[in-house]
């Protein structure tokens, strides 16, 4: 009964273990989105024209 108890709190302090890991990860990825987005947005590349232009045919 006790090697039943000890195993069932290993396998459950592993899990909360686990969990607490990718919890860590997602907060550090999801910080260096943020930084990566905070910069200066780049240069569309994309060049509408000026003024709009009408097209008759």
């Amino acid at each position: 009964m006790s090697d039943t108890v000890t195993l069932v709190c290993a396998v459950l302090a592993s899990m909360a273990f686990g969990v607490l890991l990718a919890y860590g990860v997602c907060q550090a990825v999801f910080a260096l989105f943020r930084m990566h987005a905070l910069r200066s947005p780049a240069p569309s590349q994309v060049r509408l024209p000026s003024r709009a232009t009408v097209v008759e045919g």
